[in-house]
């Protein structure tokens, strides 16, 4: 879009959610769409059914897989990196502050005998991630509202602060 203000367009956002909380809670969305049920190595996944996009899913090598598409664990560090990268521009327009560059990378280690039911002292899931954000701002840009990017941008982005605090996951399952 280029040059959005994201304080004019979340201003009645802001007077819309003050006189009517309720409104603010949104719902996000993906389902699977595996083209071959019988193809245990690959899938799709939807983000925002309806959109027109869908990500090829393969399955990780370490783990018997082909990795010839991005995995589970590639999705999820892709989320966190676009959460960040896009809670760093919105409260970069915020705050005034014009960025020259930002790049956001996401790392995630897992040990996968978990995952493979080898060793039941190893947690299954990413032992840890890190985000690393690297931002350019304007030369002569303070660094006290550098500062406050950073801590606003951490706080606010909804990928960062679920995975710091996890919430409950119902998977219910229909067999038919």
């Amino acid at each position: 879009m280029g040059n959005v203000s994201v304080v004019g367009l979340q201003a009645p956002l802001r007077a819309q959610y003050r006189s009517s909380p309720e409104l603010a809670r949104v719902t996000d969305h993906a389902c699977n769409g595996g083209t071959d049920s019988r193809d245990s190595l690959h899938s799709t996944v939807t983000p925002m059914p309806g959109c027109g996009a869908a990500v090829p899913v393969g399955v990780h090598r370490a783990i018997g897989g082909l990795h010839d598409a991005p995995t589970p664990g590639d999705i999820l560090c892709a989320a966190l990196a676009a959460c960040q990268d896009s809670a760093v521009r919105m409260v970069a327009d915020i705050l005034g502050i014009e960025l020259e560059s930002l790049a956001a990378e996401v790392t995630g280690e897992l040990d996968v005998r978990g995952t493979m039911a080898m060793d039941g002292q190893v947690l299954v899931g990413f032992q840890s991630m890190r985000c690393d954000v690297r931002m350019r701002a304007l030369e002569g840009t303070s660094p006290a509202p550098l500062r406050n990017l950073q801590v606003a941008a951490e706080r606010c982005c909804v990928v960062l602060q679920t995975l710091r605090a996890p919430l409950a996951v119902q998977t219910p399952f229909t067999i038919a």
